[in-house]
């Protein structure tokens, strides 16, 4: 369970150099006001405590990547790490993923991470999962035209509901598996999140897919 609360978190990251406070303005401007370059920018939508985001920052230096999270307490945890890993190629947002296209223009992004997203496991919550139609929707519109989006879970029935989604929602199903750990081709240069080394040590497959729009 993610910790929601943690006194001073929130003045914590509205002081740190490693936020951005107001996303919305850098909107189209990420590359020129916020990294300083024209490298291609990634983002990781519930990004947790940033281990992910930050070892792929790491292996990639040509790449920028932003972090979104919307728990001030574990984005908390992510500054924290990134104290000590200054990496210039990292920068977080704390903010609710539904706003993403007012913060990023149509275009400016290269690719899109989902890493064991809440499940919502409620049917009338299902338009707040993040690999529904509604939120592949939003990931459309910011995405450059041969965009992906990756999507990893534990979850079997999220995945499933993932899957149904792909076709509706106007996208091609590029690949999947649903043992990655045991897949050879999937799991070449995976890196994995926190939860992803406690669920698989748990002995739960994890199951992926990346998927690209139909026609760009």
């Amino acid at each position: 369970m993610r910790l929601r609360n943690i006194a001073g978190s929130r003045e914590v990251i509205a002081d740190s150099k490693f936020t951005v406070k107001d996303p919305e303005t850098k909107k189209g401007l990420w590359k020129k006001e916020v990294f300083g370059n024209d490298k291609p920018i990634h983002i990781e939508i519930g990004m947790g405590k940033g281990r992910f985001l930050m070892d792929m920052a790491e292996l990639n230096p040509d790449i920028n990547y932003v972090g979104i999270e919307k728990y001030s307490s574990v984005l908390l945890r992510a500054i924290q790490k990134q104290e000590q890993r200054l990496l210039p190629n990292v920068i977080f947002i704390r903010m609710e993923a539904e706003i993403i296209g007012d913060v990023f223009a149509p275009g400016e992004v290269d690719k899109i991470y989902l890493n064991f997203s809440d499940p919502w496991p409620k049917d009338r919550h299902a338009k707040r999962r993040l690999p529904s139609r509604e939120f592949l929707g939003r990931y459309d519109r910011i995405l450059v035209p041969e965009g992906v989006v990756e999507f990893k879970t534990d979850n079997k029935d999220l995945f499933e509901f993932a899957l149904e989604e792909v076709e509706p929602a106007g996208w091609n199903l590029d690949k999947v598996t649903y043992d990655l750990h045991n897949d050879p081709v999937m799991n070449e240069g995976n890196v994995m999140t926190e939860y992803e080394e406690k669920f698989s040590s748990l002995g739960n497959p994890i199951y992926k897919y990346i998927v690209s729009r139909k026609g760009k």
